[in-house]
């Protein structure tokens, strides 16, 4: 296992989909690992496009899975919503909203643009109430929110993941370790670096 085991966040919108199969394929792989979504409410495809299921962060994988069975097990089935919060309901209990855990990262990893900007200004509004000493280091990869792509991403997050806590230095290697990064997986990458 690698020299430096860092404390890993993977934020996505609804801490459904590709942060959870991330948060998933990386504990299998031994990484301290944790999920969350940015997002104000939790949303699951729904009947049609223009109608999803929408749901607070308070409530269970457990408690959205038995609703969506309720509603329509062959739709839900069929689209694999029910078998992705079957997984999600077996790594924790409910999806968690990044704004309100306080916790230190060493990184943060996100799978859109968006979300990363959203990210980095929730850290920047707690680096003026409490600076630390130890950088976070924030990422984007993007990733389609699909579940085909969620787990191509969750390979590409965890290949990442292991170039950076196999550095010694990885404040100073940040920069080669994302460019060999680029290379290898034909992606470009946000980095942005914080003190909250």
């Amino acid at each position: 296992m690698p020299s430096k085991r860092l404390n890993i966040a993977i934020v996505c919108s609804s801490n459904q989909n590709r942060s959870m199969e991330a948060h998933s394929f990386l504990s299998k792989k031994g990484f301290l690992v944790k999920s969350y979504g940015i997002g104000t409410t939790v949303k699951l495809p729904g009947p049609s496009s223009d109608k999803p299921n929408s749901y607070d962060f308070s409530t269970t994988y457990d408690e959205m899975y038995k609703d969506l069975f309720n509603r329509d097990p062959h739709l839900y089935t069929q689209n694999g919503i029910l078998h992705m919060l079957d997984r999600n309901r077996r790594i924790k209990p409910k999806p968690e909203q990044f704004q309100r855990c306080f916790e230190h990262f060493d990184l943060v990893i996100t799978c859109e643009e968006r979300i990363f900007d959203e990210v980095v200004l929730e850290l920047l509004k707690r680096e003026q109430t409490e600076y630390r000493a130890s950088p976070c280091h924030v990422i984007n990869i993007d990733i389609s929110d699909n579940q085909e792509d969620a787990t191509i991403g969750a390979f590409m997050i965890c290949d990442l993941c292991s170039m950076m806590e196999a550095s010694d230095d990885l404040d100073c290697d940040i920069e080669n370790i994302l460019q060999a990064f680029e290379t290898k997986s034909r992606r470009s990458v946000l980095h942005d670096i914080l003190f909250a």
